[in-house]
């Protein structure tokens, strides 16, 4: 039996960002009750468009401001589940904790309104990130659920406003979860749910929400499109570049549907799990996308090539990987390929005229 079965109602909060309406759409593809929350109306009602179909299955609620106390005190009413995805990305700031401080505070304020107002709740999801898992290392390196992304967290304590933004987005990551499980540890004698955290490292994939342009992209699916497909110049990085730098991935579908396994195994309750698809350096998108030629993505026959990596290419180096095998044990996932996530993507950009 599992823990939330189909139509159970499940809270999924930020519902109309890339991560988020995946989750929604799989889980309502699957039989669930979906109540999303957004930051207003008119964030909303695409959503409700979107998700037309469903009819009353998917309604959506307005939390302009996860941080405050109580914010989500009226949303987690009568829902059997919480998966929070809220959280901000913000890469133009120069004061890390204007990223941290939402991040913890959102956190905080989910997981307080699950327990004081969420009478119904049995399991909470939070989607973290492995950012909050990986240090920073010039030897490569395989991380799993036991490692802490402490690093960027003393980094911002010792340079604050002089960190790079992508130091203050690891922080955020890793404080925001360390504060979810600091909550339940000390709330654990009160608390009738238990707490699933996610690890996902870089998303790509297919796009289901409202994008109106290019410029709207969140962050990872702005990245891949820039060097995969929307630069000749392949987003400005050099060969050497293309080859050497990467980090690892998931198809964004797979993640969704993460997240669903995470509300119904009962054998995952309580625990912390990386969920990967493998590593990369970017020209292994370019050869992909290359080796697809036009039929997918027609409109741009003249892609970023790079040099491409031969079958006995001794130079390639994955700096970062991840141990994935909790995954493979608790939730029994499997995930697409590359070449599944390059043509569906492809697909999605040319319906776009991307």
């Amino acid at each position: 039996m599992p823990v939330v079965p189909p139509g159970s109602t499940v809270l999924v909060t930020g519902a109309n960002g890339f991560i988020a309406t995946w989750i929604v759409r799989n889980l309502l593809e699957k039989g669930y009750n979906v109540r999303g929350t957004v930051r207003s109306v008119d964030k909303g009602i695409p959503l409700q468009k979107i998700f037309e179909k469903y009819e009353d299955k998917f309604k959506f609620v307005v939390v302009p401001d996860i941080t405050k106390e109580g914010a989500f005190d009226d949303a987690v009413k009568g829902v059997d589940a919480i998966a929070h995805t809220a959280s901000p990305v913000n890469f133009s700031t120069v004061d890390p904790q204007d990223i941290i401080q939402p991040a913890v505070r959102g956190t905080k304020s989910i997981l307080r309104s699950a327990l004081q107002n969420g009478s119904n709740v049995q399991r909470v999801i939070f989607t973290s990130s492995t950012a909050a898992v990986l240090e920073v290392d010039p030897e490569p390196r395989t991380f799993s659920e036991d490692d802490w992304n402490d690093l960027s967290v003393a980094e911002v304590e010792r340079y604050g406003k002089g960190v790079p933004p992508v130091t203050g987005y690891r922080a955020s990551k890793t404080l925001a979860e360390r504060a979810a499980w600091k909550f339940v540890e000390e709330n654990k004698a009160n608390i009738k749910w238990d707490l699933v955290v996610i690890n996902p490292p870089f998303v790509f994939g297919p796009i289901t929400h409202n994008v109106p342009t290019l410029s709207a992209l969140n962050m990872s699916a702005a990245q891949f499109h820039s060097i995969v497909v929307g630069h000749s110049d392949a987003g400005g990085k050099t060969p050497q570049e293309l080859r050497n730098t990467g980090n690892c991935w998931i198809d964004v579908r797979d993640l969704a549907e993460a997240e669903a396994l995470a509300l119904q195994k009962d054998s995952v309750a309580n625990e912390r799990v990386i969920v990967c698809a493998g590593a990369f350096v970017w020209q292994e998108w370019l050869d992909v996308a290359n080796s697809l030629g036009p039929t997918f993505l027609s409109s741009h026959p003249d892609l970023p090539k790079g040099v491409p990596i031969s079958s006995s290419d001794p130079g390639i180096v994955h700096q970062i990987q991840y141990n994935t095998s909790k995954a493979e044990r608790l939730l029994g996932i499997k995930y697409r390929t590359k070449e599944d996530l390059v043509k569906d993507t492809f697909t999605d950009y040319e319906s776009r005229g991307w």
